[in-house]
């Protein structure tokens, strides 16, 4: 047994001494890819903080200008903003990227620029799709494209913010809302069905104004 045990002992450090070069760069590597990863993590970590304090500071400034979005006495201070915020979003991703163009969209929204309030609200989703911002940025692009008469893509947008993955307190609002489209378009089954899954949900049905809200377009459907 002991004689067993020595012979693979040897035969290990044989293996090791054949070897060491090649064992070595392996080591090496590893230890290079496991550094390269800690330092990736934290310089993304540092660009992703230091890019939310940008953008909050480009919030505070259209806090500043939100009542004079369409006073021509402001105009190119909007417009000076819009730039930088533009500038701003190229490349940014997660939550700044998305803080950033729903800064775009409420300002073209201010505007009643609603093509382009659309649009801004869509790169919000997209860009946040991994953030709570998300199902919120769907949320208003509906509203938007409502407010153009797009009916139909209102109501996809809806659907895609009710369903989304993240949490959205505004879901039985939006819930609500595709049934309400759908009764503007006169597609009545939708519609129903549309208010009923407001009352088959045990978390919204609590809400009771979207609750009662819809059962009473359930009542006024079926008289």
């Amino acid at each position: 047994m002991q004689n067993n045990s020595k012979e693979t002992e040897d035969n290990f450090s044989e293996f090791i001494k054949r070897n060491r070069k090649g064992i070595y760069i392996t080591m090496g590597i590893i230890i290079f890819l496991f550094l390269g990863v800690i330092i990736y993590f934290s310089l993304n970590s540092y660009f992703q903080k230091k890019a939310i304090a940008e953008v909050e500071e480009y919030n505070n400034k259209y806090a500043e200008l939100r009542l004079f979005l369409g006073d021509e006495n402001y105009k190119d201070e909007v417009n000076s903003l819009l730039d930088k915020l533009n500038t701003f979003v190229k490349g940014k991703s997660q939550y700044a990227g998305a803080r950033g163009w729903t800064i775009i969209a409420q300002i073209y929204s201010g505007r009643a620029d609603w093509p382009q309030a659309e649009q801004a609200w869509r790169n919000a989703a997209k860009t946040g799709a991994r953030t709570y911002l998300a199902p919120a940025a769907l949320f208003n692009a509906a509203a938007v494209a409502e407010n153009q008469g797009k009916i139909d893509e209102a109501i996809e947008l809806l659907e895609k913010s009710v369903t989304y993955k993240f949490n959205f307190p505004n879901a039985p609002r939006a819930q609500f809302s595709i049934g309400r489209l759908n009764e503007q378009r006169g597609n009545i089954p939708a519609a129903l069905a549309a208010y009923r899954a407001i009352l088959a949900n045990e978390q919204w049905v609590k809400m009771e104004t979207w609750g009662n809200l819809a059962q009473s377009r359930i009542i006024a459907i079926e008289e």
